[in-house]
């Protein structure tokens, strides 16, 4: 088993604080095994609720005070899974975190916009948030010496990071899991939670942001593209954002009359689920979009990365007017530090524009030769 790099401040936190504990998540990242892994440690009495049992929907739906102390009567512990299923959740928490202080909480969800909009406000204060990702190369490092995680980078490209690929021994599984996992999972929360009646316009955008990753995208463009309105087209990629399929890097920028800050790139959390969209499993090697390809690789396991191991930093891409760009900044402890992604050990000049405009920055080529360390250290 892999072991998740989050996995000891959940632990930390269950000692230390009397906080409800909420792990968010998309569908098979591995969030029940996460915590169930936790919890077989544990010396408390455990309930264990599926969300998805009506016979737990109704009690903790009601907000029942009396209904509620019956059902965690005798228990120490409680983990919720798949919490958003729950109308009114974030209330109902609130009133037996309120009432019942020495019991501890563990909520996971699959969809962050659900369950924070259900959380966020009755859980002011309440609560510590956690966001696990598909496999990390900060994870694969535990398990593997830097030569045997170059030997799978192929592997990685190809497939992707989530959990379950690795179970599989041959290719033709994995495509079949990834194709199983857009078609019955990546739209159900969406198509659920918000009734969304378009599914195919849902696919369609994904297949014209996947074939994008790496460009700024514009979103009256896309809407041309498909036959929606600029709105819709903001909105779905919103949900998609919310529900850990995509997320957007936006242009940095402290000079608006030079800089590119209107448009936003687009990235896949996986690259496996990108490569199953356009459905091209082919050696990345000798893909035409090897370097996108590798760019949103990098990008999300530096994110990855500075989320795991608290590294609080703003992440952008950065592009003048005139063609000057950076595949990727990031900004924190008063630091500005530009990064351009290649493909191999190739090489790159650092933008004439960028050292005179942040004079104070720093600027690095991450390629196959040093990404474990921008990736893992």
């Amino acid at each position: 088993m892999i072991a998740r790099t989050i996995k000891e401040q959940i632990v930390d936190r269950l000692f230390e604080s009397e906080k409800i504990i909420v792990l968010y998540g998309a569908r098979q990242v591995g969030k029940t095994t996460l915590i169930k892994n936790i919890l077989k440690n544990r010396s408390e009495k455990i309930l264990e609720i599926n969300a998805d049992e009506k016979r737990y929907q109704d009690v903790l739906s009601s907000q029942d005070l009396n209904q509620l102390q019956r059902l965690v009567s005798g228990y120490e512990l409680v983990f919720i899974d798949e919490a958003q299923r729950i109308p009114n959740i974030g209330l109902t928490l609130k009133i037996i975190h309120d009432n019942i202080p020495e019991l501890k909480i563990i909520a996971t969800g699959s969809s962050s916009f659900e369950l924070a909009n259900k959380i966020s406000e009755p859980l002011t204060g309440r609560t510590w948030t956690y966001t696990l990702y598909p496999i990390s190369l900060l994870e694969w490092k535990e398990l593997l010496n830097p030569f045997e995680i170059d030997q799978k980078i192929t592997e990685f490209l190809t497939f992707g990071m989530y959990p379950e690929v690795f179970s599989y021994k041959n290719d033709l599984d994995k495509m079949d899991y990834l194709k199983e996992l857009i078609n019955s999972f990546l739209y159900k929360d969406l198509l659920d939670l918000n009734q969304l009646k378009n599914a195919t316009k849902i696919y369609d955008l994904l297949k014209l942001l996947a074939y994008q990753i790496g460009s700024p995208v514009s979103y009256s463009e896309l809407g041309r593209q498909l036959g929606m309105s600029t709105d819709t087209v903001i909105s779905y990629i919103d949900l998609l954002e919310k529900v850990f399929v995509i997320f957007r890097l936006s242009g940095f920028s402290k000079n608006l009359r030079k800089e590119v800050t209107k448009n936003k790139k687009v990235f896949f959390y996986d690259v496996g689920v990108r490569n199953a969209i356009i459905e091209n499993f082919s050696n990345p090697a000798g893909r035409p979009d090897i370097g996108a390809l590798w760019e949103n690789f990098i990008i999300v396991e530096r994110i990855k990365r500075n989320m795991y191991l608290r590294a609080h930093r703003n992440a952008y891409f950065w592009r003048t007017y005139t063609g000057a760009e950076l595949d990727f900044v990031e900004q924190g402890d008063g630091k500005l530090s530009g990064y351009e992604i290649k493909w191999q050990n190739k090489k790159a000049k650092v933008p004439k524009t960028w050292l005179e405009t942040y004079q104070e920055s720093s600027f690095k080529i991450v390629n196959i030769g040093n990404y474990q360390d921008f990736c893992c250290r």
